[in-house]
């Protein structure tokens, strides 16, 4: 068998952008906080990856490779800004917002999450930390889209009610739980 020709290197790569796009924006998205920061970040990703895409020898790892091309190029972005002082007569009184409570709340989290089974915490994990959409999660883990939801829901439940264990104010709102 020969070697694929060149363009249907880029008849792939193009039919893969086009079928998920959407979530490589959601992976972008979750890297920098600008909207349009995001949109340069995954085109030029996408840029760096068509050079080597003939090199990915298994395209279904191809999601997992851009990602790391997104976090390497994000941080050497993060590495060359220029970071300037600018001298002021007087600094002004703010404060810089505690995010101990933040980190609390996302420990104790963890840790429920952590006594949920495990198909239980790959479902909550892919639909709310990976922000896959049902089809993607049931596809991921192959099981069926109607398993993910009632999986989810179950999940869920368990979670607020070892959390509500933990802490009763965790069952008010989060409005009122400040105090």
């Amino acid at each position: 068998m020969s070697q694929p020709t060149r363009p249907q290197e880029e008849q792939t790569f193009e039919e893969y952008v086009r079928t998920r796009h959407t979530a490589l924006m959601r992976s972008a998205r979750r890297l920098v906080a600008d909207p349009l920061d995001a949109q340069d970040l995954l085109q030029t990703s996408l840029a760096r990856t068509y050079v080597r895409w003939e090199r990915i020898a298994d395209k279904r790892l191809a999601d997992a490779y851009l990602r790391r091309v997104m976090f390497n190029t994000r941080t050497e972005w993060w590495r060359a800004r220029r970071l300037t002082e600018i001298p002021i007569e007087h600094l002004p009184d703010t404060s810089v917002a505690d995010c101990a409570d933040q980190h609390a709340d996302r420990v104790e989290l963890m840790d429920a999450i952590k006594l949920l089974a495990p198909l239980q915490r790959s479902v909550v994990l892919l639909r709310h930390w990976q922000q896959m959409s049902t089809d993607e999660t049931a596809t991921a883990l192959g099981i069926a889209p109607g398993t993910v939801k009632s999986t989810l829901h179950r999940a869920l439940a368990h979670l607020r009610q070892a959390l509500e264990r933990r802490d009763p104010e965790w069952a008010s709102p989060p409005a009122t739980r400040d105090g």
